[in-house]
């Protein structure tokens, strides 16, 4: 499959993200918002991140302009038509599958429709949009244009040469595609379920703080704590991933979602991008 073009809608901390991979592997690449201040906000970010990698010597000005000029920013959805297409909007069944059939419709029948859900079913979502046998899950994870993994999720109707397509488009991003079945959590969610909820336990039960139990696993080897990783994720994401993997698994309460997570999420205290989560993010 020749695909030179790749749109991502949502530019957000995620969308933004892929929209610099792609853009950084030579694809043509569109970036869709439909809110005009976060979509000039995206831009000016990528701006500065691809500034900071020429000053840190991993690019120079050359590899710099033509990184941006293989992007175009656009909040018309109609703007929105490439070889693939890459949802990254708001972890919600029905607005995904909404906006992947209105993309649908305007694109034409071989375009591929990705979504970068962290959790929700790819099979249910592509029986919500025509062409379902080219409906994909393409998850990346946070930093994207840092984190090496992209989970590639093969729903009932996937068919196996867009499966094949998305494994040589993620190569080419130089990333690592890792193929798997649509399941709850699909496999990184899935196994890192128990690594935030037992920690949110031992918070609940009085055992330890969110600092000790950060310190301890960090000192283990891992680069960051639970808290710390939620904080950077995001408190609202990956609550949403907890509830939903919870209710697809028929709510096992091994893997209840935590009333100290929800708190945080209804109160607002969202992580590093509210300046607020576990921790206080106000110094620069």
């Amino acid at each position: 499959m020749h695909l030179s073009t790749i749109c991502i809608c949502g530019a957000g901390t995620m969308g933004s993200g892929i929209a610099q991979v792609a853009a950084s592997a030579g694809f043509k690449t569109i970036l869709y918002e439909v809110n005009g201040h976060v979509l000039q906000n995206a831009a000016n970010k990528l701006q500065k991140d691809l500034a900071a990698l020429v000053e840190k010597g991993k690019i120079d000005e050359a590899a710099r302009a033509n990184i941006f000029n293989n992007l175009t920013f656009t909040s018309e959805l109609n703007h929105c038509v490439a070889d693939l297409i890459i949802e990254a909007i708001v972890e919600n069944m029905e607005a995904k599958a909404a906006l992947l059939q209105q993309l649908a419709k305007i694109n034409k029948p071989e375009t591929v429709l990705a979504s970068n859900t962290s959790s929700l079913s790819i099979t249910q979502l592509a029986r919500q949009v025509i062409y379902p046998e080219r409906v994909a899950g393409l998850h990346f994870f946070n930093p994207a244009p840092i984190m090496k993994l992209v989970e590639i999720v093969k729903g009932e109707q996937t068919g196996d040469e867009i499966v094949q397509s998305l494994v040589n488009i993620i190569q080419r991003m130089n990333k690592i595609p890792v193929v798997c079945k649509d399941a709850p959590g699909f496999i990184v969610n899935r196994i890192a379920r128990p690594f935030y909820i037992e920690a949110l336990r031992l918070v609940e039960e009085g055992i330890a703080d969110y600092p000790t139990i950060d310190r301890l696993i960090e000192a283990r080897g891992f680069k960051m704590g639970p808290f710390h990783l939620m904080d950077l994720i995001g408190n609202d994401i990956n609550y949403a991933v907890s509830c939903s993997v919870y209710d697809q698994l028929n709510q096992p309460d091994r893997l209840k979602p935590s009333y100290l997570q929800k708190e945080k999420v209804e109160t607002g205290a969202l992580g590093r991008k509210t300046k607020k989560g576990f921790y206080n993010y106000d110094a620069p």
